[in-house]
């Protein structure tokens, strides 16, 4: 029988609003051999101009699941994941500008990036993502020579009458093909202009979009047949996946801002230039994140980066190890919107404490079966974490390998939790901890909770659990305590 490449994953597409079987392009007929087939996939990473929010890990954390499963079911061997880094954004350039304006623009932009990007690798590794197959930067693919670069695309764009060159600009002329607006499902006389451009009046249509602008002698540039300039944002991603996935590939991924204008841009560009039905088979997208109830803002004082969460005591009065802030991501289904929070993360971290206390011992096994097929759902969480919890009881080894087939290391989880709870114990002062909890059982004898509430909310706040029971000789109450791990 031939193998059309059907694992049973489904992934819901948002170009057709449905959720279909996934069928990679290499496995249909007329691909290549066996042994050089791919399943191909490319994710829009970050703009290095600042550190990376809690928001932006959830793309890299969502479709690090799905690079996971994939390798899973086709083997690490045979798939390819691109996930590239914009160095070259007008946001770089006003932040080189600012913090180092005693450099030549070039060499603060460079440190800019370069310590940027550092700290993104860092932060998305401690959130338990792999790295990417490829990892291509915008900068190297403006102007190569080998007509799979930036330059390259605009001149064919223009060739085929899809863009045209005014006000000192390249724009694509969005009224040159037929069905733009079929991802983002919007009618071209409703467009407005994409983001990061402004509406000028050498623009054919409102909804034309930069391919290429000049720059000041200040601003960092390339030589072009149009002036030295540099490129605009959503041609970046059409020329680094076509470089290095084809014309055609299997899956694209992003946040679900990203839909209109840039996914709705990149289509655009990259149908005109090849001439194919589409750029990617499946388009994914993840959905929004807001922080304790609101959406995250600067001014609200609930916008934390992945750093201040892992390192920092700036969210809840204390530092997340990253398997939490993983899992507290998962326990969501990703198109759906996620409200990160305090209490999600104590959640999270209480469900991973009780599978590292279920499964103490047990080494890997094989994930469970019906836990692919949760997450072969299109990635269904909240059926994955059931299995998790039936494992829990029933297959400490097969819980292990599951939650490692998610990027979940339970080992490393513990461990870190016992050094912790090891080094509070070190420096804890047990008699003061005792006297606390007499006082406290005397309060609730005297029924003033809310005053033993007190004590009890004090004490866990220095990571000391209590545990409240009866004397088996007495009836009367008795009170232990642990440090959680």
């Amino acid at each position: 029988m031939t193998d059309d490449g059907f694992r049973g994953l489904r992934l819901h597409n948002t170009l057709t609003r449905t959720k279909e079987e996934f069928r990679p392009l290499d496995w249909r007929d007329g691909g290549p051999s066996e042994a050089e087939r791919r399943v191909r996939m490319y994710v829009c990473g970050p703009t290095v101009y600042d550190y990376a929010h809690i928001g932006n890990a959830r793309p890299a954390i969502v479709f690090d699941v799905l690079y996971r499963l994939l390798r899973h079911l086709y083997g690490a061997e045979h798939v390819t994941y691109v996930r590239n880094i914009t160095d070259v954004d007008d946001k770089i350039n006003a932040r080189a500008a600012r913090d180092f304006p005693g450099l030549p623009l070039n060499e603060a932009i460079a440190r800019v990036t370069s310590t940027t990007a550092d700290q993104y690798h860092a932060d998305v590794a401690a959130l338990g993502c792999l790295e990417p197959s490829f990892e291509p930067r915008a900068t190297a693919y403006v102007q190569r020579g080998d007509g799979h670069d930036m330059i390259a695309m605009i001149e064919t764009l223009i060739a085929k009458g899809h863009a045209y060159e005014a006000g000192g600009e390249v724009l694509f002329d969005v009224t040159s093909m037929a069905d733009y607006g079929k991802l983002s499902n919007r009618k071209l006389e409703d467009q407005k202009a994409g983001a990061r451009i402004a509406v000028d009046s050498h623009k054919k249509n409102p909804g034309d979009f930069v391919l290429w602008k000049l720059s000041s002698p200040e601003e960092p540039g390339w030589e072009s047949p149009w002036g030295r300039g540099r490129p605009g944002w959503h041609l970046e991603c059409s020329v680094m996946s076509e470089a290095l996935l084809g014309e055609t590939f299997d899956i694209h991924g992003g946040g679900l801002d990203l839909i209109f204008p840039h996914h709705e841009n990149e289509i655009a560009q990259s149908r005109c230039a090849h001439g194919g039905a589409t750029m990617a088979e499946v388009w994914m997208h993840n959905g929004f994140l807001q922080v304790e109830g609101k959406k995250m803002s600067k001014s609200d004082g609930n916008f934390f980066t992945i750093r201040e969460l892992l390192e920092t005591e700036n969210f809840g009065g204390r530092a997340w190890p990253g398997e939490v802030l993983r899992l507290a991501m998962l326990m969501t289904h990703y198109r759906e919107p996620i409200d990160f929070s305090v209490k999600r993360l104590e959640e999270a971290e209480e469900l991973l404490d009780g599978f590292a206390r279920a499964s103490e011992g047990a080494a890997a096994s094989a994930p469970s079966q019906r836990f692919v097929e949760a997450l072969s759902d299109d990635l269904a969480s909240a059926a994955a974490i059931a299995e998790l919890h039936q494992l829990r009881r029933s297959d400490p080894a097969a819980l292990v390998a599951s939650l490692d087939l998610v990027g979940v290391d339970l080992a490393g989880f513990a461990k870190r939790l016992s050094e912790a709870a090891a080094k509070g114990q070190a420096g804890l002062d047990e008699a003061s901890v005792e006297a606390a909890i007499a006082e406290r059982l005397a309060l609730l004898k005297a029924k003033n909770f809310a005053e033993a509430d007190r004590i009890r909310d004090a004490l866990a706040e220095q990571g000391i659990q209590l545990k409240d029971g009866k004397d088996p000789a007495t009836g009367e109450r008795v009170t232990t305590w642990e440090l959680r791990r």
